[in-house]
């Protein structure tokens, strides 16, 4: 039998996880994370767009769970590099998902690239899946630019080199309550919190 009063957010990390929580307890609703569920492997993340990894994820723990689930693919796409690094962008470098060496990387791909050719785009795309029902997808973005060299101390990934020109700040350079009213992930959940009720009631009870 599928839960219908729990959402597992499907991360073991909690500064990821505390992004989703408010919107979820204050409609009631348990939050639990892949932190609860230790057993659990990596879902391989194999599509092509965030979408489809995001889907993947969410849809494959929620039918092993029997319970509510929302997963997140995120990622930069760089215009110079054709979109990369995109769904590689925690492993650009490598499998071990370094940020130091994907920076590096990234700096190196861009040496040759002037500065007003060096757009960017942060993506997250969300999916809210159950095993009974058809699953939600949203998508939010962040535009940007790489800068030259690292800025800032907050953040993770790539968060020191995304520029956001109308501010003359990196990510890195703001505090973590002002990321989150401007990131990708925060406009994705800002369309997800218009849907969420309506798809929420359509649960089988």
């Amino acid at each position: 039998m599928a839960e219908t009063n729990t959402v597992v957010i499907a991360t073991r990390n909690k500064g990821k996880a505390k992004e989703f929580e408010a919107l979820f307890k204050e409609r009631g609703l348990q939050i639990k994370t892949l932190l609860d569920y230790p057993d659990i492997e990596d879902v391989e993340e194999t599509g092509y767009t965030f979408k489809d990894n995001a889907l993947l994820k969410a849809e494959t723990i929620a039918e092993h769970l029997q319970t509510t689930v929302i997963a997140d693919d995120s990622g930069l796409a760089v215009e110079a590099l054709l979109g990369q690094p995109g769904v590689f962008s925690a492993r650009y470098a490598g499998e071990e998902k370094d940020d130091a060496k994907n920076n590096a990387k990234l700096l190196t791909e861009l040496a040759d690239v002037k500065d007003q050719e060096r757009r960017a785009t942060f993506h997250c795309a969300l999916a809210l899946a159950h095993p009974q029902k058809e699953s939600l997808v949203v998508q939010g973005e962040l535009k940007g630019a790489i800068t030259g060299i690292p800025r800032g101390e907050n953040g993770f990934g790539y968060d020191s080199l995304f520029l956001l020109p109308e501010l003359d700040k990196t990510l890195a350079e703001l505090s973590e309550s002002e990321k989150n009213k401007i990131s990708h992930r925060a406009n994705a959940l800002s369309r997800l919190d218009s849907l969420l009720d309506n798809w929420l009631e359509s649960l089988p009870h």
